[in-house]
């Protein structure tokens, strides 16, 4: 450090200093942490992992040793973070329901599929299984470039040798800063027949090695109903996902009686939260066709579902646990992978098995070079042995007599130093006449090795001759067996099965209640509305709605805006229940200008303030946003004032704030799916205050108090639409209302 250095102060702008910084740790984060390398499939925690166990010797035919002196190793020498983070990594390369080829053989308690966790690393022990040691196969023989360790003290590989399509047999996931990365795992023996299919067809498409790798194959199985059109797709670009479902029977019962069994669930969803899911949907009256769930699991996945009549059709009931719990999931991809340049991206499949097999040419190359370099030295050797094998009493009269006999041999026999030090070395038993026949057959065999991997280095031809070989023996190695048979079926994309949603929820007679503050609740059974209803200090009763839990209810907004909302959805109890502004996405300033319940076929009249309206069917209410949808068009200043069922009248009476009454035919408001509408009453100053829809044969009739007044005589105020019109008749409320 310079003299002058302490104390110096360099002024750097704040922006910069942060976006160094965070620049830094964004590339630590994608290069050394939670991408995977396209030509080993790890990430550099499980690099280490595996790497960390090879010099501990654990090899399959090995004893086991404790994780934690794994863990302990792996930290202290080549990944300086928390021991607890290195033991997941490894717990996870263990667990045959989280890795389709597992690389690493626990014994102890490893965790399970419902979730649980593995025993603490002193308890447990591991050593690497036959897909880790082929892995590293070559990790001695120079087939990787080695770095510094984080203390500078060991040597870590960069990449392992690989010689097995980890990235793809076993997947990847991770978050980084910006990009993540999301790879199913995938059959061995499918892997290996489409990378020999494009080292014999370079130019084979990507629909090419679909034919030999059709899809994932996940380790806890499931059917995978992706169309075809949409995995190619995904193969193609690198990014897609696939629909995977639960694999289930029916077993048939006494008396006709059946119930389903699910024998296989998706990858990843845990067994324990499956079952609370849908006992929960069970509790909420959302699965009305199943009556219950249980859990007869051993070491095979076996959930039973036992449905609530036996008129129900088993195809049926299971596509109403697919829509709405864990059963069916969506497995991401996005194949994000650092490449041999180490240079983040995303690949399409072929690119990613190509870069797999460059890969291995390279380790081959590597390793017939370090092979032949050992070669060539013990040919020297050989070559000095039998230089003197014909003169051995020579040879030990010079080691007898002279005092550096090391430069007497080289000179007398023309001997290089490599070779002298070698004979000086030799055991007497090795003068034997036996032994110069092993030698001199050694001799021949490694010449003729060396000479054999001279021509492989020299032809690209018999090098991809050698993968293909090589690629055969994985195969045949890792692609049959419990290990190697295909786990997840591939299936057709579902056809689709046209549910009534009124069948998956259970159908009871419910009362929702309104208030004026806008909490709405619904109770069981029909409610009175001189009830002793209960509401927050300071709000009351706006409206009850008698309905069915199977019923969709409509609400209209002062905003213009229809909204749909689910009376299964609305929150049972006698409590303050929620704030209907949760169920449906619309403003604090916005409010409740009419709720009911959907009735096919009704119409009804939509008028704003200003006196304008049309009239609109109840199939264009609908919403199945929880936004809503705009029905009645509204200027700043203006509101939806009001929603009146036509019914079967037909004639409108309108009254204004001016207190004007004007009657009209109903035939002159047009309908319409949406829209500002048509002029119903003329205002000289104000808007409209009430209206209703009415039989002109019954008469017009309002609530005046307690009593119900009816006109029959309207001759006076009956006229066109967008009149002004005239007084109401004698005994119209003061309030302008027409009342209930």
């Amino acid at each position: 450090m310079p003299d002058d250095f302490a104390g110096h102060i360099e002024e750097t702008p704040l922006a910069g200093a942060l976006s160094d910084r965070y620049l830094a740790y964004a590339l630590s984060t994608i290069m050394s942490r939670s991408l995977p390398d396209v030509r080993d499939g790890l990430k550099p925690v499980h690099r280490r992992l595996v790497y960390a166990m090879h010099l501990l010797r654990l090899d399959p035919a090995a004893g086991f040793k404790k994780c934690a002196r794994v863990v302990g190793d792996v930290m202290g020498k080549f990944h300086p973070h928390g021991d607890a983070s290195i033991y997941e990594a490894m717990v996870r390369l263990a667990q045959d329901f989280s890795v389709r080829y597992p690389l690493v053989e626990g014994q102890g308690n490893f965790g399970n599929i419902d979730g649980d966790n593995a025993a603490a690393m002193r308890y447990t022990e591991a050593r690497l299984t036959a897909v880790a040691q082929a892995l590293l196969d070559g990790i001695d023989q120079d087939a990787v470039d080695f770095r510094a360790t984080y203390d500078g003290e060991e040597q870590e590989p960069l990449v392992l040798p690989g010689n097995f399509p980890n990235l793809l047999a076993n997947g990847a996931a991770g978050i980084a800063v910006g990009m993540a990365t999301s790879i199913p795992p995938h059959n061995a023996g499918e892997l290996c027949a489409a990378a020999t299919l494009l080292i014999r067809n370079p130019d084979a498409t990507t629909a090419d090695l679909l034919r030999f790798m059709p899809g994932p194959d996940f380790p806890t199985g499931g059917e995978l109903v992706e169309d075809a059109a949409s995995i190619l797709s995904a193969y193609e670009t690198g990014r897609g996902g696939f629909r995977l479902r639960a694999k289930w029977t029916v077993e048939q019962g006494k008396h006709g009686t059946w119930v389903i069994v699910v024998h296989e669930i998706p990858y990843q969803v845990q067994k324990s939260r499956l079952i609370e899911q849908i006992a929960q949907l069970l509790e909420d009256k959302k699965l009305p066709l199943l009556a219950d769930i249980r859990d007869e699991s051993t070491e095979l996945v076996r959930l039973v579902l036992e449905p609530k009549a036996r008129t129900v059709e088993p195809a049926m009931l299971m596509e109403s646990l697919f829509r709405t719990s864990a059963l069916e999931n969506r497995f991401p991809l996005n194949m994000n992978v650092l490449d041999a340049n180490r240079t983040p991206r995303v690949m399409p499949l072929r690119d990613v098995l190509r870069a797999w097999l460059d890969h291995r040419q390279e380790v081959l190359v590597r390793r017939s070079r370090h092979r032949l370099a050992a070669i060539e030295r013990r040919i020297e050797i050989l070559d000095g042995y039998l230089a003197v094998f014909l003169n051995l009493d020579e040879v030990i009269r010079i080691i007898r007599e002279e005092d550096e006999a090391k430069p007497v041999l080289m000179k007398r026999f023309d001997l290089s130093d490599v070779q002298a030090e070698a004979i000086l070395n030799m055991r007497l038993r090795s003068l034997r006449r036996l032994e110069e026949i092993e030698l001199r057959k050694e001799h021949k065999n490694l010449s003729k090795e060396g000479k054999d991997l001279n021509t492989l280095l020299g032809n690209e031809k018999l090098r991809w001759d050698r993968i293909v070989s090589e690629l055969e023996k994985t195969r045949a190695t890792f692609g049959s067996g419990p290990l190697g048979d295909r786990r997840t079926v591939i299936g057709l994309a579902p056809a689709i099965l046209e549910i009534d949603e009124a069948a998956l929820v259970e159908r009871e007679a419910i009362t929702v209640i309104l208030s004026q503050k806008g909490w709405v609740r619904a109770i069981k059974g029909q409610v009175a509305n001189d009830a002793d209803l209960r509401f927050k200090e300071g709000d009351a009763l706006r409206l009850t709605l008698a309905c069915d839990t199977t019923d969709k209810l409509c609400l209209l907004g002062t905003n213009g805006r229809a909204y749909t909302i689910k009376a299964s959805d609305i929150p049972r109890g006698r409590g303050d229940g929620q704030p209907i502004r949760l169920l449906a996405e619309f403003g604090n300033e916005d409010e409740v200008v009419s709720f009911f319940a959907f009735a096919p076929g009704a119409r009804y009249l939509l008028a704003s303030t200003p006196g304008r309206g049309f009239i609109v069917s109840a199939d264009e209410l609908l919403s199945e946003r929880r936004a809503g949808k705009q029905v009645m068009t509204v200027k700043p200043g203006e509101e939806l004032a009001l929603c009146i069922a036509v019914g079967s009248g037909d004639h409108v009476a309108v009254v204004g704030e001016n207190r004007k009454m004007l009657v009209f035919p109903l035939v002159e408001v047009p309908e319409m799916p949406r829209g500002m509408g048509v002029q119903l009453q003329r205002y000289k100053d104000g808007g409209i205050a009430d209206a209703r829809i009415f039989r002109m044969a019954d008469g017009l009739s309002w609530k005046s108090g307690e009593r119900v007044r009816t006109e029959t005589n309207l001759k006076d105020w009956l006229g066109s639409r967008a009149q002004a019109g005239r007084q109401p008749p004698v005994g119209f409320p003061k309030a302008g209302r027409f009342g209930a």
